[in-house]
């Protein structure tokens, strides 16, 4: 080997360069586990504690010393699976933006448009573009996107604007650019409230141009706080208030009204006497009060007075809205009360007839006008802080700017005169409505006070002072991981790993003997490398990315074993143990099938990795770094060993006695076989099919879109009770499986899905928690079920959403993740082979794989005792397929090609039926060590990917059956008979 001593330097160099960037793994690991011995349990002591030492040194090398911040910016950062966490994506409505940019346009054209992009679910594709397709068809050239009613309006004139006589696609970049900013500014805001949340290491990104934003908050327990502070626009606004007795008369007509719409309700609610009952018992109509005959007053369940019209129960705010909304109702409202705006206050607790707490929410009728904007906006603040009031409360203190101070002076000097109140409404909620006894306020300050707790108040203070999103922010995809879960997948990786490390180095010793000892080194040194560069990189650990690390150490001796099998075969043609193994490592011998083998699984890996996201991502991830760094380690590491061995004169024959008649002397006909293995592959795929038409997959949230809980009970949990009692309040869509355990379940509902808002997603939670309440414990309450907690056991452990949108996002990357792969593979093989049969028997093995692994689960996926969803673990799972079938195929195709064009004698078939003997060594061994590995992933890996490793398994034993039986026979029933004759003629000539 040249230049031996330069790749002994590097090799040093590396493990000593990979040594220090781990190091700063183990130090933050160190740090972080003294932080949770000094906190007990407690994750707010502990954040604070980390956030204490910051900037405290932790690390000294001697000549230079690094802080807790800078440890940690190095060190290999676990994902959520394995920290626990939350982990969200917030779509920017752009639409939002879209209106604030035309001034909220009334033309047709441009709000049908805006209604027809959020209609279109065709996946992969921006909103943006949506609306600009639908605009185009809609205006028909009819009008312009620069009309002076839609974006050539005065706040978008001016340099870098809008001009009416720009064309639609001058006007088009002008918008995406507007809209890009808003998102920019939207990312600042954002980033602004997580550094104030404190978790450690938080996460944000845009995700390319899509208006999506990705928010991950390690650590992170207080689920719907987490998601609050996310989703909040921040919108402040100060508006003045209609009292009980202003608006009351209309609640009566529209009561009155609602009689004669209504089906008459029977539920019997208690009704405090209030301000508004008062009302009602002077009315002249006596029947007015009868219980279960008044649509609107029989859902009040608490006393109004001055600006609160009554409050209601929190699942009767809908139907209460609606009411509300409606044409015939607010046509009602007189004068200028027909502007009034409804809105609903801060959810809060009060005790019912029976001294019970009971959720309610006050109802407000707000001043509005003409316009729909309030008296004064929230963008005169221009600080805040959490402070307490003159009770001793919990309360935001705010200071506006001088214009806020002169419209605030204003504002209370008019309710002050008017003994009216004024709303501080925060994202249509009103906090409180405070009225104003002590004359005009000046100076711009003021407070908000209400039903708060202290946490409450920082979060409030939090998004005033990181100021207003510049759009709505829906939070579109979600996944909640219990700190708890993310242990036991940290162990479960843990075990995997090193029980496969464990029986792969004891193969390799077994079988190759002493070479099989230089090849673990080399393994070795190749997970250090791995690892090195993982930290290097700031690369994020996730459970599948442990399963990526887990199948290197399988494909990490692969390329050992093509190298010690030619060598073998040289040695038994008579050549020394040097030239053996110099022809071995030359591109003549094992070099040109390792490259073939290796760049096809690195096209398949990158195709993985930029349609992937999230832990696929990962996984893609550690398999190309693996990738490479194992063919470094097998070619070069375990190279300098054996020349070591051959400078000491020591003999190395590559077997052992164990090994040295194994897999010698084949002589199977598998050309004869074809007719026999067409038909058995031709069933399965027509059964797959079938299937595939009849019984379908079980498309997992992330190709459907809904939510999915994994939860776990104290004791075994009957599956089919707890569906029928979901279905009662999630609509019917409630899908109930046992997750692993039998005392846990997996649950997948579609309920409430498309409702934007947290709103939806805390009712989806209590109905949950109010629905499996009586499977638990009486201890077991909201807070305990929802959120995470060290050492939690019992509850939700883990919870994810996927927006149909996402969805078909997600579904269309993986239409092309699957289809560019091949594609890929089929152009490869062709310019590498120089024809084209190579690439279609290619195709065929692969095609033939998927399909197979499709009708298995297809077929198999409603009575497994483990989870078989079609999502991007699977996505993920047929590309590696694709990679190792691929990686099998090429090292038979490479003899075939090197048969071919050498001296071997026979027929065309026989030469093809001799490459295919000469390696199976190599196909038993290679394909052995990965299904030993996957077997023990699959057993040991965790409930969670278990499915992602079946879907593995099925295609490593079917992809090695497809690279002998399927892509060699086609390959010789594609070859023209005339490129045969002339293999022949050449072969057979004495």
């Amino acid at each position: 080997m040249q230049n031996k001593g330069l790749i002994k330097f590097f090799a040093i160099l590396f493990a000593l360069v990979s040594i220090y960037q781990l190091s700063f793994t183990f130090v933050a690991s160190k740090v972080k586990s003294d932080a949770k011995s000094f906190a007990g349990g407690n994750p707010e002591k502990e954040a604070k504690y980390l956030d204490s030492i910051g900037k405290e040194k932790v690390f000294n090398l001697g000549f230079t010393n690094f802080t807790f911040n800078e440890v940690s910016d190095k060190q290999i950062n676990k994902g959520l699976d394995l920290e626990g966490g939350i982990n969200v994506i917030l779509q920017i409505s752009v639409k939002d933006i879209l209106k604030g940019l035309s001034n909220n346009s009334k033309n047709p054209v441009f709000n049908k448009s805006l209604a027809d992009a959020s209609a279109d679910l065709q996946g992969n594709k921006s909103y943006l573009d949506k609306f600009f397709d639908a605009f185009e068809a809609n205006s028909k050239g009819t009008v312009k996107l620069a009309s002076p009613d839609i974006f050539a309006n005065r706040s978008l004139q001016g340099e870098g604007g809008v001009d009416f006589q720009m064309t639609d696609a001058q006007v088009k970049k002008v918008i995406s650019r507007k809209v890009d900013e808003s998102v920019e500014s939207a990312f600042g805001v954002l980033r602004k409230r997580i550094d104030q949340f404190g978790v450690t290491q938080p996460n944000i990104q845009k995700l390319g141009n899509s208006g999506q934003i990705l928010v991950e908050l390690p650590g992170a327990k207080d689920v719907d706080r987490a998601k609050k502070l996310l989703s909040s626009t921040a919108q402040l606004q100060f508006w003045e208030t209609y009292k009980i007795e202003e608006i009351g008369n209309f609640l009566m007509a529209a009561n009155e009204s609602l009689k004669k719409t209504e089906i008459k309700i029977t539920e019997v609610k208690p009704v405090v006497k209030d301000s508004l009952s008062a009302l009602l018992t002077d009315a002249k109509d006596s029947t007015a009060t009868k219980k279960g005959e008044n649509p609107l007053f029989d859902k009040i369940i608490g006393q109004g007075g001055g600006p609160v019209l009554g409050l209601f129960s929190p699942k009767d705010t809908a139907v209460v809205n609606g009411y509300l909304k409606r044409a015939d109702i607010r046509i009602l409202l007189a004068g200028d009360q027909r502007y009034a705006k409804f809105v609903w206050g801060k959810p809060m607790i009060i005790k019912d007839a029976k001294a019970k707490d009971i959720d309610a929410v006050e109802l407000y009728a707000l001043k509005g006008n003409r316009d729909n904007v309030p008296s004064m906006s929230g963008g005169v603040v221009t600080d805040a802080s959490d402070t307490f009031d003159q009770s001793g409360k919990p309360a935001v203190s705010m200071q506006m700017n001088g214009q806020g101070a002169k419209a605030w002076e204003e504002l209370t000097g008019r309710a002050y005169t008017q003994k009216s109140n004024i709303a501080i409404v925060l994202d249509d909620v009103v906090y409180s409505a405070p009225g104003v006894s002590s004359g005009p306020i000046s100076g711009g300050r003021s407070e908000i006070s209400g039903a708060f707790d202290v946490t409450e108040t920082k979060d409030l203070a939090n998004v005033l002072r990181a100021g207003k999103l510049p759009a709505a922010a829906d939070i579109v995809q979600s996944e909640v991981v219990g700190p708890s879960l993310g242990q036991e997948a940290i162990d479960n990786g843990t075990n995997s790993a090193l029980i496969g490390l464990l029986l792969v180095s004891l193969w390799m010793m077994i079988y190759y003997g002493k070479a099989g000892w230089y090849a673990n080194v080399a393994l070795a040194v190749n997970l250090l490398f791995l690892f090195g560069i993982l930290a290097s990189i700031g690369a994020v650990l996730t459970l599948p990315g442990i399963a990526g690390i887990v199948l290197t150490m399988g494909t990490a001796v692969d390329a050992n074993i093509i190298i010690y099998e030619r060598a073998k075969e040289e040695l038994r043609a008579g050549k020394t143990l040097e030239e053996a193994i110099k022809t071995s490592y030359s591109w003549r011998g094992a070099m040109s099938s390792i490259t073939d083998a290796n760049v096809t699984h690195i096209l398949t890996g990158a195709v993985l990795f930029i349609f992937g996201s999230g832990p696929i991502k990962g996984f893609a991830t550690t398999l190309l770094i693996g990738i490479v760094t194992s063919l470094f380690t097998s070619i070069f590491i375990a190279r300098i060993f054996i020349d070591w061995n051959i400078s000491k004169k020591n003999n190395l024959t590559f077997v052992t006695n164990f090994s040295k008649n194994m897999f010698n002397n084949f002589h199977f006909d598998f050309l004869g076989m074809k007719k026999w293995t067409y038909l058995f592959s031709s069933i399965v795929v027509v059964i797959s099919v079938i299937s595939l038409a009849t019984n379908g997959l079980d498309e997992g949230v992330d190709f459907v879109g809904g939510r999915t809980f994994q939860v776990r009970f104290e004791k075994p949990i009957e599956t089919e009770a707890v569906k029928a009692e979901l279905a009662k309040v999630f609509d019917g869509s409630a899908e109930v499986k046992v997750f692993g355990s039998d005392n846990q379940l997996k649950i997948t509902t579609k309920f409430k899905v498309q409702e934007p808002g947290i709103k939806a997603d805390e009712e989806v939670n209590k109905l949950l928690f109010a629905t499996l309440k009586q499977h638990f414990s009486a201890d077991m309450t909201y807070d305990k079920f929802v959120n995470s907690y060290d050492g939690k056991k019992l509850g939700i452990l883990q919870a994810s959403k996927v927006g149909p949108t996402v969805a078909e996002d997600i579904k269309t990357n993986a239409y092309w993740a699957v289809l560019g792969a091949m594609a890929i593979v089929f152009l490869y093989l062709m310019i590498s082979y120089r024809k084209w049969q190579y690439s279609l028997g290619a195709i065929a093995a692969i095609a033939h794989d998927v399909i197979f692994v499709l009708g298995i689960y297809s077929l198999c996926y409603k009575f497994m005792p483990f989870g078989m969803e079609i999502d991007q673990h699977f996505i993920a799972a047929i590309l590696t397929v694709i990679g190792y079938s691929m990686n099998d195929t090429v090292i038979v195709f490479d003899r075939v090609r090197e048969y071919l064009a050498g001296k071997t004698k026979g027929t065309f078939a026989e030469i093809v039926n001799q490459s295919i003997n000469t390696t199976m060594s190599r196909t038993i061994n290679t394909s052995l060590t990965m299904i030993v590995v996957l077997l023990i992933m699959f057993v040991f890996g965790g409930e969670s990917i278990r499915g992602f490793i079946f879907a593995m398994l099925v295609g490593i034993i079917v992809g090695t059956y497809s690279s002998l039986f399927i892509a060699t026979p086609v390959l010789v029933d594609t070859i023209s008979k005339v490129d045969k004759n002339k293999v022949e003629k050449a072969h057979l000539e004495e």
